[in-house]
């Protein structure tokens, strides 16, 4: 089939294939269960990337082109959604988009199953990312907490936030001695449970424990710095990988050396839920919105029976938590079900959601930066 000659027209959901992404730390069995999978494993493929038109940076691994990239799910095509956007950002992304951003989304969204605890690790703000990269986004991030396992007898938990007193000189001596267990001790850690949500700011140090199955949504960038040369199941981290070619001194520059108490860390980047919609037949829950950030929003819809969608001329993600259902698109059907994910361009001014299981259809909507 000549990829050339299939054109997308932008007026329905546009379903995507799954796009697994290779990563320094072990993970992924549970989404693996999540597909179906008859025999799930954890293996270096531990994140499933959505709607993603970037591509993941792994040093080592430059000769497998497109990593990470979300493909259009037609049979015998290897469409990327990144060229589909590319041919008519206005009709897939949105006037109002488009001529702010171009065909970038701005955003990236993963499904995250960690099997061991990832490095610790810092992202760029804006500034930083801008400075140092020549990139106009960093990677603040959320982390919505689906659900989880115990690994070796302990709960979920993440890493989170400088402890008060910490230094920029600390920090670098615990590094440089790579001493791990000093680099935890500096920051807050907490046992995690299915919906809880975090925003990570770019420059806050963090960790994402061991068993945690969460969604992350973020700015469209890979830039990680990494501060463990060796990741808890020894696996050796190759420089490049650790300081994302900056060099190990000026890295620590991506660092934020704020300090707060555990109580105020808690009060700063854990966001509080909000019912944006309750009718009889479905809920729409915001997880985070733009009054939390405006890079990103993100909401978890439940529906019992039908729901009617509408776009309002702004493209957004879909990503199928359990269930499955039709979208319903000008008398057109699309059968849905646990696992699948979506792209919805903006020119799909409705669709409508049918479920046909006995239990809610829970799905996650994900849409990019606040038009301003």
């Amino acid at each position: 089939m000549d990829e050339n000659t299939i054109v997308l027209d932008g007026l329905k959901p546009i379903k995507l294939t799954s796009a697994r992404a290779w990563r320094t730390y072990l993970g992924g069995k549970l989404i693996e269960e999540l597909h179906g999978a008859d025999q799930p494993v954890d293996n270096h493929f531990p994140e499933e990337w959505i709607m993603s038109i970037v591509s993941a940076r792994n040093i080592g691994r430059e000769h497998i082109k497109d990593e990470g990239l979300s493909k259009v799910d037609i049979p015998g095509t290897n469409i990327a959604l990144k060229n589909v956007i590319d041919r008519s950002p206005e009709e897939f992304l949105g006037k109002q988009h488009a001529e702010k951003f171009g065909s970038q989304t701005g955003v990236l969204v993963k499904i995250i199953d960690s099997a061991e605890r990832l490095t610790v690790q810092v992202h760029p703000d804006r500034d930083k990312a801008q400075e140092l990269f020549n990139s106009r986004y960093g990677k603040t991030e959320s982390w919505h907490i689906l659900g989880g396992r115990e690994i070796d007898g302990e709960p979920p938990y993440v890493y989170l936030g400088f402890k008060p007193g910490v230094t920029r000189e600390q920090w670098e001596r615990l590094f440089y001695e790579q001493d791990i267990q000093g680099m935890l001790d500096c920051m807050h850690k907490y046992y995690v449970h299915p919906g809880d949500t975090f925003l990570i700011e770019g420059g806050t140090p963090h960790a994402i424990g061991s068993g945690c199955l969460l969604v992350e949504i973020q700015e469209p960038t890979d830039y990680t710095i990494r501060i463990e040369k060796t990741s808890p199941s020894g696996f050796k981290i190759d420089d490049f990988m650790c300081h994302q070619g900056l060099g190990f001194e000026k890295m620590f520059e991506c660092f934020n050396y704020v300090n707060y108490t555990r109580e105020e860390t808690l009060n700063k980047w854990q966001i509080a839920h909000s019912v944006i919609n309750d009718a009889t037949d479905y809920r729409e829950t915001e997880l985070i919105g733009y009054k939390n950030i405006p890079y990103f929003r993100m909401t978890l819809v439940e529906v019992q029976n039908e729901m009617a969608v509408s776009s309002d001329g702004v493209f957004s993600g879909i990503y199928i938590l359990s269930g499955h259902a039709n979208f319903i698109t000008d008398g057109e059907s699309q059968l849905v079900n646990k696992g699948d994910q979506f792209f919805i361009p903006a020119n799909v001014s409705s669709f409508t959601i049918q479920n046909h299981g006995k239990e809610a259809l829970k799905v996650i909507r994900l849409f990019g930066p606040k038009i301003v």
